[in-house]
């Protein structure tokens, strides 16, 4: 079978799965259920959010496997728009389980995109991002004594978009393993500011609730979070990292989209 048609067949057989657990939910049909769709924006997200929370209430194990499906769909096929899933995970499973599962999800579905890409994709990347591959073979081969800490920093830098890594790696020779826990570690930050920021939206009913205690105490904790990927990113590139200051920012430009 061709690499094309076997891809299409693999998207085709995911698409089909994701599309009969949306429209074949458990008991009764209740308004909002038209709201099953990756959202766009942030009325979208809210929409979904609002009935998701309602339906989990009855059916906690069907939204579950919903949600884990539809994150390891976008994830599989490098499909932009997982931090509103994040967003999302917070909002309906709260901070900690929700982080939990962003985290494994992430690392489970980018090696799953990894497997693809060097299955049915490694051509096809090369032949439409020539240069980019060009150059990340060259920081990998300079830094292949310290491989991990150098996929570390490229999840933790802000600029780094994460679907063309996970599509490039294989490609690029880096062990599955070494993939796997640096999306796993480097991605934290990243998911722990999202699924807080979706327990906060969840839990504020009012405009005295945004100034509880328990709000600001997650606030402080998003913003201490997010000084972290900095902090590493110095820390990894002056011990470990053979870099230069423009090297990825020139040829990997783009924002962090999983």
């Amino acid at each position: 079978m061709p690499p094309l048609a076997g891809f299409l067949l693999v998207l085709g057989v995911a698409t089909s799965g994701l599309y009969l657990l949306s429209v074949r939910l458990p008991g009764e049909p209740r308004a909002g259920s038209g709201s099953l769709k990756f959202p766009s924006d942030l009325e979208e997200l809210q929409e979904l959010a609002e009935f998701l929370q309602y339906y989990n209430r009855e059916h906690h194990v069907y939204v579950l496997l919903l949600f884990c499906s539809a994150y390891l769909y976008k994830q599989c096929f490098a499909i932009p728009g997982s931090s509103f899933l994040n967003i999302l995970a917070g909002a309906l499973f709260g901070p900690w389980m929700g982080l939990f599962l962003c985290s494994v999800l992430t690392s489970v579905g980018a090696t799953c995109c990894y497997a693809l890409s060097s299955v049915f994709g490694k051509k096809l990347v090369i032949y439409y991002f020539p240069e980019k591959v060009a150059a990340l073979q060259r920081k990998v081969e300079e830094n292949r004594n310290s491989l991990f800490f150098f996929l570390l920093f490229l999840r933790l830098f802000p600029m780094t978009p994460n679907w063309f890594l996970n599509l490039t790696s294989p490609i690029l020779n880096i062990p599955v393993t070494q993939f796997f826990f640096s999306v796993l570690i480097g991605l934290i930050p990243y998911n722990f500011i999202c699924v807080q920021t979706g327990s906060i939206l969840s839990q504020i009913t009012s405009l005295d609730a945004i100034f509880s205690w328990s709000t600001l105490l997650k606030l402080l904790a998003i913003a201490v979070v997010a000084l972290i990927p900095g902090t590493l990113i110095k820390k990894f590139s002056q011990k470990h990292l053979n870099l230069d200051k423009s090297t990825l920012r020139v040829h990997l430009n783009g924002k962090k989209s999983n």
